[in-house]
């Protein structure tokens, strides 16, 4: 354990469906993610409670995210915020990478500048199972390589880095709808987070048993139950996260377990 991770940890995750926790449904009906359990992680390796908060709100772009839910963060006064978008831009047919990267600095400029440990993800790359496969993959490879480069050798900005891991591109880390991860991929990333900040995370969330798989759609199906609604709100101008809150806009304290 180090040093820092056995301080106060209050930590603050903002981002779209993926830091939201989509795809990792709870019996409930409400959503967990890899970002509720880094913070249970958290409090478990270090036997500490964690502050947790989580902004995130699913189908934002990268720069709705850094308008509205970037100074909310801070204003929580965090030790540790994360940071993850532009997943929803690499779906539009005309945005830039570089768009995307000034929505990623300005997010270090304002860390830096609070003082608070900024960590940054790249999400898992979905490409191999999707329709239009081909360009989301060229453009996230863009993506992920840009922000490597740009943090350069800022060794104070934990990375976990998603995009890279080869083992989460097998469908038995990915909903039916093949954009957003399953609890399996999940535990995946959240042991990731985990292992930048130094500390241990369950050995079994680098690979749960694989559950049953969703059942494979064909073509026309697959279109009509998931591709059509996404096509319709981009059509009218909707979003998925259009009149959600987020699911932790204030600190809750998540406790060690045992």
């Amino acid at each position: 354990m180090s040093a820092e991770s056995a301080a106060s940890v209050r930590y603050v995750a903002i981002g779209d469906s993926f830091t939201e926790g989509v795809g990792d449904e709870l019996p409930d009906g409400a959503v967990r993610g890899w970002a509720d359990l880094v913070a249970a992680g958290w409090a478990d390796a270090t036997g500490q409670s964690v502050q947790y908060a989580n902004l995130a709100i699913r189908g934002r772009l990268v720069r709705p995210i850094v308008d509205e839910q970037l100074e909310s963060a801070l204003a929580l006064r965090p030790t540790h915020l994360s940071f993850n978008g532009g997943g929803n831009d690499m779906l539009r047919p005309r945005t830039s990478v570089e768009h995307v990267l000034e929505a990623f600095m300005q997010v270090v400029r304002r860390c830096d500048e609070e003082g608070v440990t900024l960590i940054v993800l790249s999400g898992a790359n979905p490409s191999a199972q999707l329709p239009f496969g081909s360009l989301v993959n060229r453009r996230g490879d863009a993506l992920s390589d840009a922000v490597v480069s740009r943090l350069g050798d800022r060794d104070d900005i934990v990375r976990a880095l998603n995009w890279y891991d080869r083992t989460l591109t097998h469908p038995s880390y990915w909903s039916a709808d093949r954009l957003h991860m399953n609890a399996r991929g999940h535990h995946r990333v959240a042991a990731r987070v985990l292992g930048s900040l130094g500390l241990d995370a369950p050995g079994e969330w680098w690979a749960l048993p694989a559950e049953q798989q969703a059942p494979t759609l064909a073509r026309g199906e697959y279109f009509r139950e998931h591709l059509a609604p996404w096509v319709r709100r981009r059509l009218t101008g909707r979003s998925s996260g259009d009149g959600r809150a987020p699911k932790f806009g204030s600190w809750v304290e998540v406790s060690p377990r045992g």
